[in-house]
């Protein structure tokens, strides 16, 4: 069993995608070569059964089966699990029992619809109290899904008083200048300083980087790019950094489109090899065969621009 979630939690979380068959039934044998393909690309831990793994798709019974495939054959890396849900004791439950099973921690979006800061914070302090203080929790601040704003002061609020606070999910957009705040408002004397994530792709993750996040949390099917531009930022090689994100910018940018980005991925991640099908459980979004050409060609640019690229090719070899 790998150790817990702590403050100190850096690197590339990479939110796993859930395979399924044609017929969309769960492909464990997919769950399995998907792990191996993450691992291969060197990340850092796992996040299971975010909004990018159709979590809301899964019965309780296949939530916990990935649950155990993926901690059985992540190593060393610790699992986070997203267990939002719009009933509190769905949350408690499913917490306690991926808990059990070995993770190292879980994430915990507000419910839609969440009006004010005292109801942030109000839902927060329930769910902390429901789970205990034994589990620790990152803070997923997705407003563009949830329809809920995380104020700064707020977050301030709940890191103090709650210990099991341990991450920060960010990916409110724009965001920048929250993180910015964030990072300000730990140095207070007395206040801790927890670990930032950020999502949206990696879309701004040099950015973000450079304003104090600690990695990234995110889904994008060339996860060894964002490792790579991770570990030259660690090695203060911010430059090198920028220039080899620069390289797999355009097809960043192409995953983040609403709607069709699921499709996107689970296509690239069938065309490499990590699972047997790009198929998403219904409802769900399909390409066209436009969209298959489109992605085809940028694949192509990538890899053009990655052989010319000198070091950044070298890089993106290792």
């Amino acid at each position: 069993m790998t150790a817990k979630l702590t403050e100190a939690a850096r690197g590339i979380f990479i939110i796993a995608a859930t395979p399924f068959t044609d017929e969309g039934a769960l492909d464990l044998q997919s769950v399995d070569t998907l792990t191996d393909f993450y691992l291969g690309c060197g990340v850092h831990g796992f996040t299971l059964l975010g909004m990018m793994g159709e979590a809301h798709k899964l019965t309780a019974e296949e939530s916990l089966l990935v649950v155990n495939r993926v901690i059985g054959r992540a190593r060393d890396r610790q699992v986070i699990v997203g267990v939002s849900h719009a009933g509190l004791e769905n949350v408690r439950r499913l917490s306690h029992e991926v808990m059990v099973a070995g993770a190292s921690g879980v994430m915990v979006a507000p419910p839609a619809g969440l009006k004010g800061d005292d109801g942030v914070y109000n839902y927060y302090a329930q769910v902390f109290k429901a789970l205990g203080p034994d589990i620790p929790v990152v803070y997923q601040d997705y407003p563009q899904a949830t329809g809920v704003y995380l104020a700064p002061s707020v977050f301030e609020r709940l890191v103090d008083d709650f210990k099991q606070l341990v991450m920060l999910k960010h990916e409110d957009a724009p965001g920048l200048a929250k993180l910015t705040r964030a990072r300000e408002g730990e140095k207070k004397p007395g206040r801790r300083r927890v670990s930032i994530l950020v999502g949206n792709g990696g879309l701004y993750l040099p950015q973000e980087m450079r304003r104090g996040a600690d990695g990234a949390m995110t889904g994008f099917a060339w996860p060894e790019m964002l490792v790579q531009v991770f570990e030259l930022f660690a090695a203060g090689k911010t430059e090198e950094a920028e220039d080899l994100f620069d390289i797999y910018l355009p097809l960043v940018r192409h995953e983040q489109q609403p709607a069709v980005g699921l499709a996107l991925r689970k296509e690239v991640l069938f065309r490499r090899g990590a699972i047997r099908s790009p198929r998403q459980r219904a409802p769900g979004s399909s390409l066209t065969a436009t969209d298959r050409v489109e992605l085809d060609g940028l694949i192509q640019r990538l890899e053009r621009r990655l052989a010319a690229a000198g070091r950044g090719a070298k890089i993106a070899a290792e």
